[in-house]
């Protein structure tokens, strides 16, 4: 059997989503709506991402009031880190350079570079000055392609969870006619025995006919007590080698 396994999508968690995540509510209506959509990409869709962050984020994290402060490094204690690489700082320079970020907000180009270069899906942010700016995020995906980087997808909470709710719907109501068939190929050939003895019988039968066209039968099978001479047999050899040195 064949087990395929898909890693979660990477999303890089900008300053201004951790701190909406943990600000108290609001009575402004556009505040508490951002408020409740960070809450729920939070709550709702942590088994669907691998959430990370950098220092830059932890930085501005520690900005401002104590207690507020506080509940963001909370939240970020639990949350992978990814490493300020040179080839970031490069890239973070060439955004500046090329005005795709405002030379007044290098921690702005900081976030797009680190998340770059770690190859991360999604960066998620509210920051529609500098960074989810609809008249930025082409510049700034440019001047990614001609560093040599692959551009991510900028985006804010709200975005995200609309293209995941997207795709799913589209996994729902994909259909593979190739697979299909292949399903079907194999119900139909599983109907045919009783029990695995007479499947095996049949592939042996197989086997054989596959001998007398001219193909070649090989087996790669090393008996249990078979490994573990030749298991010991290369210790031994790999201490004399030790020893000689």
């Amino acid at each position: 059997m064949l087990y395929y396994i898909e890693s979660k999508p990477r999303v890089y968690l900008e300053t201004t989503v951790i701190s909406y995540l943990v600000a108290r509510p609001s009575s402004n209506v556009k505040l508490t709506s951002w408020q409740q959509i960070t809450q729920q990409l939070w709550e709702d869709y942590t088994d669907e991402f691998t959430y990370v962050v950098s220092p830059i984020v932890f930085t501005e994290a520690r900005q401002g009031d104590a207690n507020v402060v506080q509940r963001r490094l909370n939240v970020l204690s639990h949350l992978t880190v990814l490493e300020v690489l040179p080839e970031a700082v490069m890239l973070a320079q060439k955004l500046l350079d090329a005005g795709a970020v405002p030379k007044s907000s290098r921690s702005d180009a900081q976030h797009i570079a680190i998340a770059t270069t770690h190859g991360v899906e999604y960066l998620v942010s509210w920051n529609q000055k500098h960074i989810v700016n609809e008249y930025k995020r082409e510049h700034i995906n440019q001047v990614c392609r001609n560093a040599g980087f692959s551009p991510i997808t900028i985006c804010t909470p709200t975005e995200l969870m609309r293209e995941f709710q997207m795709k799913e719907k589209e996994f729902e109501n994909y259909t593979d006619p190739i697979l299909e068939e292949c399903y079907r190929i194999k119900e139909e050939f599983n109907a045919k025995f009783d029990s695995l003895e007479e499947l095996s019988a049949h592939l042996r039968q197989v086997q054989e006919e596959c001998r007398r066209n001219g193909m070649k039968v090989v087996s790669y099978y090393v008996p249990p007590s078979e490994r573990k001479k030749k298991l010991a047999s290369t210790e031994g050899k790999t201490l004399d080698e030790t020893s000689q040195q």
